[in-house]
This record gives structure tokens, C-alpha cells and sequence, in this order.
């Protein structure tokens, strides 16, 4: 059966068989990700979400990151999954057509509190959990997402499932158990962004896949095949240009999902679709020393697919602005760059980014492929009274073909962790989760995730137990 060739692949692989480069890309991943999901904690979505913790009671099992609570696997990983997903600044998997590591690592991580696994267990079971992103979003095609599917929180909560799974030491039986479960949760609908429900798609997903774990491993029943045949995830979710799964699993890590066609790391904290547009304006605006009081208008084109997350055109509130051209072109003119600062409702609201929102237009390219913000080109211009200025964009910033460097990526995780651990804090993290291949009990790298002055429950317990 092929859910069973999916299962023994995360199940049965060993830690040697997965390549450096790849276990390295996993590390990197952990990084951006515990640091965009700290700014998170200071999200009213987030805040929501610890309240909700905070009513079912705690646990001292796993912790929620940023705060004094610790709680059951699963609520850890909604809570930590809703704050790495509540800024839009983690990263994407074209193949998945979505956010690959804000189901995963929230997951992951809880399970390895609860099983003191070792770093190198957690690199792995994110790199074989990646596999299952990329392979299953390849499987349901484009068609997926272009019909109003949220990739991120489906297929993640199959992918979040693998990496629970592989770190509880389920066999293949089991992680068949568990997708069959994970696949009655499967939910989350494009329609909500601009939304607090998309960072809980997050959540829900990395929650389901440690609930479907734990469920399967106590034994709980579904269907095993659930990959295949009628009525199966695929037939149901599937588009029509879907890979087929026999097809995808004998390509299983020929070449690994890290390597191609790799994990894109975001350089602002807003829809994907955004960042070709704002790396082409910047350079625009560089080029030609264009001021803001001079820009008589300014366009961006889009060929078919490539603003699909791009839901508003008029936004008023910050959480609106990260899925708005309008918003976030007028904002970079304007304000000369793109910051977390950026996308508050104050910011939004402003006279000045309004006016010149009304000026900004975005149009269709005619083309016959259909693309997303990390696949395809956009067309950016700027009209001044000196002329327009023009470029077609054809890379993706924080993609291979437009790498973050190692100092920009360090500069951003300090910067989004600094704003709750502050610097010492934050370098403390920085060099756990750098080593985090060398750490035998992950706990040590998440009780840094917390102030010292907050630190209780599980967090305290790891930190004591460290020392």
C-alpha cells in the first residue's frame, strides 16, 4: 500500500541516512522559526491562545514559549504554532505551496519535552517531516490552494503527524493510525486571511498532528490507507494536476525537499506574495533616489495565481495590511522600508499611507502558467514627475536564488527574540538552538525560550535539570 510505504519512510529511516547539508537546512529552520514565533507571543492572537492554555490548566510537560506555562504536548504546539505563524514571518515550501515549519517545529518540539529526544532526533524528524510536506502538497497539486485550501494547515497537519510520530517511535501501523485521524481534522480555508484564524490553522495543525500521534500510539483505529483510492485525502482534496503518489514516494529524498526546492526564508513580516513586489520597489527606489513626495503612482502586476493571498485591497487594520499590495508598496515608499512596525492598525490607518494607497494599482498579467508568491515574476513600476521607473522581478527574496546571508538571518532572529528574552536572552537561545545537534535533551534549548524570571513548570524543571 502507498500510505504504507509513506509511513515506513519517516518510521524506519535512520539518522545517518539523511544527508548533512540537510539536517543543517532542519537546524536553520528551528532558528527562524523559534524566533519569528516569539515576536508572536506578543500578538492579541497569541495572548488568545495562552488564555485558552490557561483555562485547561497546567502540565508540566511542555512549555509554551515566552511564558510562565507549561501544558500537554498538544496544547504547547497550538499555542507555539499560532505564535510562528501570527506574524507571517516564518518561512515557505513552494512544493507545499505554504508554511512548512510553523506545524512542525511547534510539534516536534513539544514531543521532545515530553520524550527528553535529543537535538539530532528532532533534526530528523523535521527532515523527514518535510519530505511528507513537499511530496503530499505535490500530490494535491496547485488546485488545492487555488480552490480556497490553506496548504499550510492541511497538509501540515499531516507532515506535524510525521514529526510527532517519528520522535513518539510509532511504527509505520501507528503513523498509518494517525494520518488516517489527521485527515478528519484537515481544515483551513485561504478565505480567512488577513485573519487571526490563519495563525490558528497553524496551530491546529501542529495540535492535530501531536494529538493524532499520541492517539494512534494508545492504540486508536482509522483507516490506514488514506492516501489511496476513492474518497481517500487525495481524491477528495486533490486537484487535477497532482502528482501521482507512487510517483512522489519512489522520489522519497531523490533529491530531499530541503535541497530542492528548498526552504524560503522571509526578509518582512507579511504575506509571501508581497516580497518580489518590495525586493523590485526597493531597488527601484535605490536606483533612482526616488523620494516619496515625488511618486505620482505606482503598479505592480501579477500573473495568474501570484495574489491569490493577497485577499484585501483595502485594508484598515495591521493584520489586513500583511495581505495587501496596496498597503504594504504605499508603505515601503513611504516609509523607506518594511519592519514589524509596519503592520499596526495605527500604521494603516495613517492619512499619508492612505493617499498614497489610492495611487498604487495592481493588475493581471496575462500568462497561461499559474504561479504564487514564491513561484513565478511580478512587474513593478514607479511614476514620478522625472518618469516611470520599471523592472520586472523574477527571483524570490530569502530563496536560493536570493539568499538571506547568515548575518541577516542572525540579525532577525535577534531581533525578534530580543523583543522578549533581550539580548543576553536571546544570545543564550541563539547558541542552544546553533548547537542544537549536540544537545541530548532538547529541553535544556526550549527552557531558554522563556525569561529567567518567568521560568516554571517544564521549562524550570529542564533548566534544572541542565545544570
Amino acid at each position: 500500500m502507498l500510505t504504507e510505504k509513506l509511513a515506513r519512510y519517516v518510521t524506519d529511516a535512520k539518522l545517518t541516512d539523511i544527508p548533512h547539508d540537510v539536517l543543517a537546512g532542519a537546524r536553520d529552520a528551528l532558528i527562524d522559526t523559534v524566533g519569528v514565533a516569539l515576536a508572536g507571543t506578543l500578538e492579541p492572537v497569541a495572548e488568545i491562545a495562552v488564555r485558552w492554555v490557561n483555562e485547561l490548566g497546567a502540565r508540566p510537560q511542555a512549555t509554551v514559549w515566552g511564558q510562565n506555562i507549561s501544558t500537554s504536548p498538544a496544547e504547547a504546539a497550538f499555542a507555539n504554532g499560532i505564535s510562528a505563524h501570527a506574524l507571517d514571518f516564518d518561512d515557505s515550501l513552494p512544493s507545499l505551496r505554504g508554511h512548512p515549519s510553523a506545524t512542525m517545529v511547534p510539534a516536534a518540539l513539544a514531543v521532545a519535552e515530553a520524550t527528553r529526544a535529543s537535538g539530532a532526533q528532532v533534526l530528523a524528524a523535521y527532515a523527514l517531516g518535510l519530505e511528507i510536506a513537499g511530496k503530499l502538497g505535490r500530490a494535491v497539486g496547485q488546485d488545492h490552494y487555488l480552490r480556497g485550501w490553506h496548504s499550510t494547515a492541511t497538509i501540515g497537519a499531516f507532515s506535524a503527524t510525521a514529526a510527532a510520530a517519528r520522535l513518539w517511535g510509532l511504527d509505520a501501523a501507528q503513523l498509518q493510525a494517525a494520518w488516517g485521524l489527521a485527515a478528519s481534522q484537515m481544515s483551513g480555508l485561504v478565505r480567512n486571511f488577513g485573519t487571526m484564524a490563519k495563525p490558528f490553522h497553524a496551530g491546529h495543525a501542529a495540535r492535530t498532528g501531536v494529538l493524532s500521534a499520541w492517539m494512534a500510539r494508545e492504540g486508536f483505529t482509522t483507516d490506514t490507507a488514506i492516501f489511496e483510492g476513492e474518497r481517500s485525502v487525495l481524491d477528495t482534496y486533490g486537484g487535477e494536476d497532482g502528482v501521482a503518489l507512487g510517483e512522489l514516494i519512489e522520489r522519497l529524498g531523490r533529491p530531499w525537499e530541503m535541497t530542492e526546492p528548498g526552504i524560503y526564508v522571509k526578509r518582512w513580516p507579511c504575506c509571501y506574495c508581497n516580497h518580489r513586489p518590495i525586493g523590485g520597489l526597493i531597488e527601484l527606489l535605490k536606483k533612482h533616489a526616488v523620494k516619496a513626495d515625488e511618486v505620482q503612482g505606482i503598479s505592480v502586476g501579477f500573473p495568474p495565481g501570484a495574489d491569490n493571498a493577497l485577499v484585501s485591497h483595502n485594508p484598515g487594520t495591521g493584520l489586513e495590511g500583511k495581505f495587501s499590495i496596496e498597503y504594504v508598496a504605499a508603505a515601503l515608499v513611504l516609509d523607506g522600508k518594511v519592519t514589524l512596525e509596519t503592520f499596526t492598525d495605527a500604521m494603516v490607518q495613517r492619512p499619508a499611507v492612505r493617499a498614497l494607497m489610492a495611487k498604487t494599482r495592481r493588475y493581471r498579467i496575462e500568462d497561461k502558467g499559474v504561479y504564487s508568491g514564491v513561484v513565478g515574476y511580478n512587474d513593478v513600476a514607479i511614476a514620478t514627475r522625472r518618469g516611470t521607473f520599471e523592472m520586472r522581478v523574477d527571483r524570490v527574496p530569502g530563496s536560493p536564488a536570493w539568499l538571506m546571508t547568515a548575518s541577516d538571518r542572525i540579525e532577525k532572529f535577534m531581533d525578534c527574540s530580543g523583543r522578549v528574552l533581550g539580548q543576553p536572552g536571546s544570545e543564550r537561545l541563539l547558541g542552544q538552538l546553533q548547537r542544537c545537534a549536540e544537545l541530548a535533551d532538547l529541553r535544556e534549548l526550549v527552557a531558554a525560550t522563556v525569561p529567567p524570571s518567568h521560568a516554571t513548570g517544564a521549562a524550570k524543571a529542564a533548566a534544572m535539570s541542565a545544570k
